[in-house]
């Protein structure tokens, strides 16, 4: 069997990891069944796959229902009966606060006989800005702002938003009762916990003040002081597992990042070429994870351990990037640029390393790919890549090079996809 070019392969394995959490193929089995509601069906949502999942629900709903969801800006997809409100992603802001404030109201003063449907996929975090009494949604910015520069995890950034929020950390439930709950994720995160999801507006939460706490001084980040006085406080205690008003609420994963995972590897399977799963929980500094991919790469290459060539070394995740240069970051494109360096042109290795929701950092560029020629075309364009790495700037050293990849918003997100290819 012909092998197809490498990047032809990764990309076909990108695009099969994508395509598996579209709302339109993993949504519909899990929908609630009508014969199984007797009142009002509310549909409310958040993230960057919430308006595409809403849309699917209108598709196969076909009684009433009403609801709001809320998704990055170009994310939006037309919808009929739920209104789709479009806020801002890493950062939140104002039109994300009202549109926390509408998903609320849209569920307030239901009945035991009403469900509530709620659609939840990565990126919900930064469109449900809610504060709790006695902060402001310029106090949520500075702690998101501190928070993704200072190279904590998504679950430790997530512990903190969930306790200075009045949505998340379950908070959303409270509101529904006493309507059913069925939560539907699409997950973006390392280990798929359902409270990490969005920081988990519709589940409960294991976490407590104290650990918030702990992690921001841990990072030792400058909050502004009613952010600090706020985590002292028990109104900033998140629901709990055992809160009665969660009984009975229904959660379910219906795309995962190894699901992803699992779909890339069929596609280079058929081709006769071996995968090798590293994990789907990947994490630590983007460019430290690039430096250990390069490690294993160059292992197989050359002495054929522990696998042999040609095959497919997988992974997903996310990584961090501790914000110390000037350019516009991106967690896939530099664990890349630091894979690529410690390679050093090495033959027949080729990488594409991607996000899934179709941007990375600060561009709307998915990610890149690279291969044994990448370093000497970078020089070629007069741009050094050790210092586009030290600058937090592998966009623009991709971009001299011409391989990043774009894919436009994709609906869905499942996290990190990482692919080396060795021939």
């Amino acid at each position: 069997m012909s092998l197809p070019p490498p990047l032809a392969l990764l990309r076909a394995m990108l695009d099969a990891a994508i395509a598996s959490a579209q709302p339109d193929t993993c949504l519909p089995p899990h929908l609630p069944r009508p014969q199984d509601m007797k009142g009002e069906l509310v549909v409310v949502g958040a993230g960057k796959a919430s308006a595409a999942m809403a849309r699917v629900v209108e598709h196969h709903h076909h009684g009433p229902m009403r609801g709001v969801v809320v998704t990055p800006y170009g994310h939006a997809v037309p919808c009929q009966r739920v209104r789709v409100c479009q806020a801002a992603h890493p950062v939140p802001d104002a039109a994300g606060e009202q549109a926390a404030r509408d998903v609320m109201d849209a569920v307030s003063g239901l009945t035991p006989h009403d469900t509530v449907l709620a659609l939840i996929s990565g990126g919900g975090s930064a469109l449900l800005p809610m504060p709790l009494p006695g902060l402001s949604l310029a106090d949520k910015q500075a702690v998101n702002r501190a928070l993704l520069a200072c190279g904590a995890s998504i679950g430790e950034i997530n512990i903190v938003r969930r306790h200075l929020s009045a949505i998340k950390g379950g908070r959303l439930a409270l509101a529904c009762h006493p309507a059913q709950v069925v939560t539907l994720l699409i997950s973006d995160v390392p280990g798929d916990a359902p409270a990490d999801i969005a920081s988990g507006p519709t589940v409960p939460d294991p976490s407590t003040c104290a650990q918030a706490i702990d992690i921001v001084r841990r990072y030792q980040l400058a909050l502004p002081p009613t952010v600090m006085a706020a985590l002292h406080t028990p109104e900033a205690e998140s629901v709990k597992p055992e809160h009665p008003a969660l009984v009975g609420h229904r959660t379910t994963l219906v795309a995962t990042p190894a699901m992803g995972l699992q779909a890339a590897a069929r596609v280079a399977q058929q081709h006769g070429v071996a995968v090798h799963v590293l994990g789907d929980a990947l994490e630590g500094e983007a460019k430290d994870v690039g430096k250990m991919l390069a490690g294993m790469a160059t292992h197989v290459a050359q002495r054929h351990q522990p696998f042999k060539p040609p095959c497919v070394l997988l992974s997903g995740g996310e990584t961090t990037v501790t914000l110390r240069g000037s350019g516009s970051g991106g967690r896939n494109v530099e664990c890349l640029l630091a894979f690529t360096l410690a390679m050093r042109g090495a033959p027949g290795v080729h990488a594409l390393m991607a996000d899934t929701d179709g941007t990375d950092g600060a561009r709307p560029v998915a990610g890149a790919w690279a291969g044994p020629h990448t370093l000497a075309q970078a020089w070629a364009a007069g741009v050094n890549p050790a210092q586009s790495l030290a600058n937090n700037d592998a966009h623009t050293l991709f971009e001299a090079v011409q391989t990043p990849v774009v894919t436009g918003p994709t609906h869905t997100n499942i996290n990190d996809f990482r692919a080396v290819y060795i021939e």
